[in-house]
C-alpha cells in the first residue's frame, strides 16, 4: 500500500465501514490509533487487513454503536488526537431516501460533534452524500458549522468532491467537510484537492479482467468477449455503485438506470461474479449478454481499494461493503491536505 508521507499523525475514524476512508488517510500518512464500526462484517474486514500488517500496529478496531460509545475508552487526552474523521450514514440527506435530515434517528451528526467536543482534535473531517448541501439543508450546514465555531474551529471547506476527479473509474460525489484549529486552519489550502487525470473503468480492471477470461482460455468465445468488453470499457467512468443494505436482496449494481449506464461499458450489472476460483457458471459470470459481471474485487477497484485489501464474508455481505465504502483515492487527496496544513504549523512554529 503506497503511502505519500511518512505515517506521522494521528487519527480515530467513526462508522469506518470496511475501511475506504481509513485506507486512503493511512496513505495520506495518518497513524489509526482507532477505527469505530458498528457492522460485526466490517469490523472483521478492518481486524483481517490492519492486523496482517505491521503498519497499522497499535490501530485498534472497536465494533460498537457510536451512539452508545464512550470516548474515553480510547485513553486519549483532549487536545491529543490529530485528526477525527468518519462518515456519518447518509440515509437522512440521500436523495435516494426521504431527507428527514435531523428528524431521522439515523443522523449522527450530533454524536460527531460531542466526540469532537470531547476530544478536542486538531481537526476534523467529515463526508457524507451529495444530497447533504442541498438548499434545504442549508440550516442545518449553518448550526453545524457554528456549532464547530463555538467549540473553537474553523471551516476550510465543506465542498462535493467527485471521485472521478481522483483517480477513481466512478461516478461518486461526495460533500466534505474540513474543519480545523485556527492555528493549523491558516496554513490550510482552503481549496479542493488538485484533480489527476480520468481513468476508466478498462483501465483499471484490464488486468483482473484479463486474469479471468484467460482461465476460460479453453473456451473458443474467451478471446472475443474479453476484447469486446475491454473496447466499451474503456468508454469512460462507471455509475455509482450502491451497497444497499441488509433489508433489501442480494448484490447486484443498482438501479436500472446504474444498470444501462453498466451495459454501456460492457458490464452486466445484474448481479456480482464469483471468485474466479470459485467459478461455477461461466455463463452467468462471463458470458451473459449485457457482458462479464464483476467481481467483488473488481468492484472494490472501482472504490479505488488497493487490491491487497479483503473483504470478509459470503459474496452478498463482502459486496455490500464495497458498495458503501467511501473511495480511499478521495480520503487520502483530503488528508494530504490536512497534512500538509499540519507540516507547515510545525515548520513556522519550528522557525
Amino acid at each position: 500500500m503506497v503511502r505519500t508521507n511518512a505515517l506521522k499523525y494521528s487519527s480515530v475514524e467513526i462508522c469506518a465501514g470496511a475501511g475506504g476512508q481509513a485506507v486512503g488517510l493511512h496513505q495520506a500518512g495518518f497513524k489509526h490509533v482507532a477505527l469505530i464500526e458498528i457492522d460485526k462484517d466490517a469490523c472483521q474486514t478492518l481486524k483481517d487487513n490492519t492486523q496482517a500488517d505491521a503498519e497499522w500496529a497499535g490501530c485498534r478496531v472497536i465494533q460498537a454503536d457510536l451512539r452508545a460509545f464512550d470516548s474515553k475508552e480510547l485513553g486519549l487526552q483532549p487536545g491529543e488526537l490529530d485528526l477525527l474523521a468518519g462518515g456519518v450514514p447518509c440515509p437522512p440527506f440521500s436523495a435516494a431516501g426521504k431527507q428527514l435530515g435531523r428528524d431521522d434517528e439515523r443522523d449522527l451528526f450530533p454524536t460527531m460533534l460531542e466526540l469532537v467536543d470531547q476530544l478536542e482534535p486538531k481537526a476534523v473531517m467529515i463526508e457524507n452524500v451529495r444530497g447533504l448541501v442541498d438548499p434545504k439543508f442549508a440550516d442545518y450546514r449553518e448550526e453545524i458549522i457554528k456549532q464547530l465555531e463555538t467549540m473553537g474551529y474553523e471551516k476550510c471547506y465543506w465542498e462535493v468532491l467527485e471521485a472521478r476527479r481522483y483517480g477513481v473509474p466512478q461516478l461518486r460525489p461526495r460533500a466534505i467537510l474540513v474543519a480545523m484549529k485556527p492555528e493549523y486552519a491558516k496554513y490550510f489550502e482552503h481549496a479542493k484537492p488538485a484533480v489527476v487525470p480520468e481513468v476508466s473503468v478498462g483501465e483499471a480492471l484490464h488486468d483482473t479482467m484479463r486474469a479471468r477470461f484467460d482461465d476460460v482460455a479453453d473456451d473458443p468465445r474467451a478471446e472475443k468477449a474479453f476484447k469486446a468488453w475491454y473496447e466499451r470499457a474503456l468508454e469512460g467512468v462507471a455509475p455509482t455503485l450502491v451497497g444497499g443494505s441488509r433489508k433489501h436482496g442480494g448484490a447486484d449494481l443498482g438501479p436500472t438506470r446504474a444498470k444501462r449506464a453498466w451495459s454501456d461499458l460492457g458490464v452486466c450489472g445484474l448481479g456480482v461474479a464469483n471468485d474466479p476460483e470459485e467459478l461455477k457458471d461461466k455463463e452467468r459470470d462471463l458470458f451473459a449478454a449485457a457482458g462479464p459481471k464483476l467481481t467483488v474485487q473488481q468492484a472494490a477497484i472501482i472504490q479505488g481499494f488497493p487490491e491487497e485489501w479483503n473483504f470478509f464474508g459470503r459474496k452478498t455481505a463482502a459486496y455490500r461493503q464495497v458498495g458503501n465504502a467511501f473511495p480511499p483515492p478521495v480520503a487520502r487527496a483530503v488528508g494530504e491536505q490536512i497534512y500538509a496544513a499540519f507540516e507547515a504549523a510545525a515548520r513556522a512554529e519550528n522557525s
